[in-house]
């Protein structure tokens, strides 16, 4: 999977801080299982580089899920030291806004 988030917004509704090694979410339609392996490249925003993540699911969201959020799986970064420096990149991005109480699309 790829997901190239170009957008600091994007970014925040993508991001999941509740994993201890940090996360993402990835809108998809198709069907994955809670601890499937997946693989995504992912691109940040104003970056060009793409960061290969080797994770696992460890989030559905189904079709038609309440407050209209996007059908698609929250990715949990695997317990390494290129996902610890991809979490602090992200956080790093994010800054102030990891404190927001704006919603995202998983919670």
């Amino acid at each position: 999977m790829q997901l190239a988030l170009k957008e600091r917004a994007a970014l925040y509704a993508a991001y999941i801080p509740l994993f201890a090694e940090g996360g993402i979410f990835v809108p998809t339609q198709r069907e994955y299982r809670l601890g499937d392996d997946v693989y995504v490249l992912l691109t940040l925003p104003n970056d060009t580089q793409r960061y290969p993540v080797a994770g696992r699911v460890a989030w559905v969201t189904p079709p038609h899920a309440t407050g209209n959020r996007p059908q698609g799986v929250g990715i949990q970064f695997p317990q390494d030291d290129k996902s610890r420096l991809l979490k602090l990149k992200i956080e790093e991005i994010l800054g102030t806004a990891l404190g927001s109480g704006r919603p995202t699309h998983t919670l």
